[in-house]
């Protein structure tokens, strides 16, 4: 259940998130085609090492962005529902 607190994503900061997941995407594919042909292991680890740090570099991103904007004005609007579901999201995502 998603607890609606209308924030708004600034497109410049949206553009470059998708960035960031057009290339995690990118590294994953790559991750695929090397299985498929039987690439050296390490060479695939090191591959989804990389996707991983990259993915979660962006979940870096979006918690910081999500609590500059969207956390500051639940504060100041009193919304506890909106704090308390990126709490458990947080939690999840650690």
């Amino acid at each position: 259940m998603s607890h609606e607190h209308g924030h708004f994503h600034d497109p410049k900061e949206k553009k470059r998130q998708i960035n960031r997941l057009s290339r995690v995407i990118g590294h994953l594919q790559h991750v695929k085609k090397m299985i498929e042909n039987d690439e050296d292991c390490a060479d695939v680890l090191m591959q989804i090492a990389a996707s991983k740090s990259a993915l979660n570099g962006l979940g870096k991103e979006i918690i910081n962005e999500h609590i500059s904007h969207c956390i500051a004005h639940a504060v100041e609007d009193g919304d506890t529902e909106a704090i308390e579901e990126f709490q458990k999201a947080i939690q999840k995502y650690i």
